[in-house]
This record gives structure tokens, sequence and C-alpha cells, in this order.
């Protein structure tokens, strides 16, 4: 009981640390969502080029954290017309490239982990695009084309086919003012959280039982931290792997990623683990409903590479401007919560998601949640009305 007792208190004093944090993300990616029309990215991502992949990129920035809403809305955008390659760096984006993932990395693990974030990104989208180029065959495009329009649910589908954002004309600051916007963004902020709660709190037990009950000793030897060139070339390989195993993603694996790297994994092979939420088993499983099995090998083939890639080029990017941490020292081993100004935050931030949380309530909010898991054929279908 003692141990369990050390692991939850762990796994609390994270909670406690980043949750101002988590809200203010959410809270931010909620008004962009509440102002980006759905229809507006399908018609921009409607081929390959690097111009479009630019705008998918962006445009997964503004989307959902949660991987498998991402994996969800993905396939949508491939049914309505986007190219598969912007689809796929769509997915990426808005799973591994969203506010809220930026802002519990630098809290709890430094700006740096951030900055590599959005560095290693942008290379992994560019790599997967090259391979789809070089790899990808028309005849395995057209069967996964040809599954994807069977409609087989996966995780998350009603919560992907809800487009949420305001439907008024007028300017951008005009329409982000409005009553409706503000049902809005009570809609999108709750439903995010709803979304992603199942592994953030999965991630952050298993971060507590892993700082808890795994002594140093272990992961100093698994990440061979005794020869720097060997753990800098062992990191990024094993990381995604241990990111498969764990069956943690979107925000969840923040706190894990903090306690690898406590523990000695290298600085390319943090940014390859938090990459790996999109390939982990559920989301590979995911991946052959909707594309078949031959194309959901292919793409666990091509994203596993790609995060490799990544983590490497990370690893030597930052090497080289001196920017990796010299010392490991992520927030994860404090025990007790402080009077202080993360307390302060955490109170004002939860004043502000009780405001939303009301609002959502008194605008309909409960039966969207109901339909969160629904089918993937009522795409587009849930906006909102007036408040």
């Amino acid at each position: 009981m003692s141990a369990i007792g050390h692991a939850l208190a762990i796994a609390g004093s994270m909670t406690w640390e980043i949750l101002w944090a988590l809200i203010l993300g959410f809270f931010l990616s909620a008004v962009v969502q509440a102002v980006v029309r759905r229809s507006t990215i399908v018609r921009l991502l409607g081929d390959d080029r690097p111009r479009t992949l630019l705008i998918a990129t962006g445009m997964g920035i503004a989307s959902s954290s949660c991987s498998y809403a991402a994996v969800a809305l993905a396939r949508s955008l491939f049914r309505k017309g986007a190219s598969f390659t912007a689809a796929m760096a769509f997915e990426i984006a808005s799973t591994n490239l969203v506010i809220e993932l930026g802002i519990v990395l630098t809290l709890l693990m430094g700006w740096q982990f951030t900055a590599a974030e959005f560095v290693g990104g942008p290379i992994m989208i560019v790599v997967v695009a090259l391979a789809f180029r070089l790899f990808l065959r028309e005849r395995l495009l057209r069967d996964a084309r040809a599954q994807a329009e069977r409609g087989i649910a996966g995780s998350m589908e009603g919560h992907a086919a809800m487009d949420m954002a305001v439907q008024r004309q007028g300017s951008f600051w005009r329409r982000l003012l409005s009553g409706e916007a503000f049902t809005a963004v009570s809609h999108v902020f709750v439903m995010e959280w709803a979304a992603i709660l199942r592994d953030l709190i999965v991630g952050l037990l298993i971060a507590g039982a892993v700082a808890a009950w795994v002594p140093d000793s272990f992961w100093r030897h698994f990440f061979l931290t005794g020869h720097p060139l060997a753990a800098a070339l062992w990191g990024p390989l094993v990381g995604p792997l241990v990111a498969v195993v764990s069956f943690v993603c979107s925000i969840g694996n923040v706190p894990l990623a903090a306690v690898l790297w406590n523990g000695g994994i290298s600085f390319g092979g943090v940014i390859a683990f938090i990459f790996g939420d999109l390939i982990i088993l559920p989301i590979i499983n995911i991946y052959r409903k909707y594309y078949g099995l031959r194309m959901a090998l292919f793409i666990t083939g091509v994203f596993y590479a790609a995060m490799v890639i990544a983590g490497y080029l990370v690893e030597l990017i930052f090497g080289v401007a001196g920017l990796i941490p010299r010392e490991r020292r992520a927030t994860v081993m404090e025990e007790h919560i402080a009077w202080n100004y993360t307390t302060w935050l955490n109170l004002a931030f939860l004043l502000l998601a009780a405001v939303l949380l009301v609002r959502f309530v008194r605008t309909g909010g409960i039966p969207m949640l109901k339909m969160m898991g629904g089918s993937p054929e009522g795409d587009d279908t849930a906006h909102h009305g007036s408040p």
C-alpha cells in the first residue's frame, strides 16, 4: 500500500503541476476551432503540393489534440476529397503540434522540448510526404479509399464528425466576440477534455508508477547512458516502441516522457517517443479498419521511420546549437502541493473552466457528449445554433 500511495502521490503532484496549463491550452485551441470551419479545411487540402501540406500542418495545429479524434478526422477529410498525404499531415500536426502539448512540455520538461517538438513535427511530415510520393502505389491508395468509403467505425467518430465552428457571417473578430462563439468555445473545450481525459489519467498513473517503482539503474542500462554515442543512436529507435507498448497517446504521454528523460533516454529519443502516440496498438487497429491491413502496415512503417529520422535530426540540430539540457530535472518527483504561483494559476483557470462548463450544460452540450463515439456517417452534421 505504501508503494501504491507513493505512485499516486507523484501522479497527483504532476496533475496539479500541469492543470492550469492544460486548461489554458484547451481554451486557446477551442477559440481557434470555434472560428475555423471544417468546410474550409477540406477545400484547401485537395493535393499534396508543399503549399497544401503547409496549410494542412497549420490547420492541424489549430485542431484537436486527441489522437483518436485526429485519426478519425483525417479519414473524414480523405473521404471528402482531401489528398491522403495532406490528411496524414493534418493528423500528425493535430496530435503532435498543438498548443496544449507545447505548454505542458514547457512546464514539465523545459522550453527546449517544446522547441524540439515544433522542429521535429515538420521534419516528420516532410519525411512522410516524401515516403508516400516514392513508395505509395496507386493501387494501394485506391484500395484504401474503397475501404475508407465503407465508413467502419473506429474511435471518437462522433467527436471528429462534429463541426462546432461559428456559422454566422462577418469578420473574424465579430464572430469570435459573439454569443454563438461563447457557446462554440464552451462546447469544444468540454468535449476536448472528454476526448483526452482517459489517456491523460492513464498516462499520469503510468508515469507515477514508473517514477515510483522502476529504479534509475534500470533506465540507465536500458538507455545505454554510459555510452553517449550509442545512447543517441538507440533513443530514437526505441522511443516509439516504448510508446507502442505503453498504450498512452495524446497529451497523456508527456508525463511518461518526463520520467524517461530523467531515466536517461536521449533528447531525440524523447521526441520520437512523443510522436509514437500515432502508432500505438489500438490506433494501428483503427488504421486497419479505416484503410485495410496493407495500408495500416504501410502507414505504421512509414510513421515509425519518420519518427526515428525526426528524432535523429532533432538530436543533431539541438546538439550542434547547444540547446540540449545538461541536467535531467523534469518535474515528476515531487509528492506535495505547495501554496505557490501554480496553485493561484490553477484556481484562476479552474474558475474559467467552470464558466465554460456551465455554458456547455446550459446550451445543450450534454446530449453531444453521448454522441462522441457515434457513427462516422454523421460527418459535419453537428453545428451550433444561436446562443
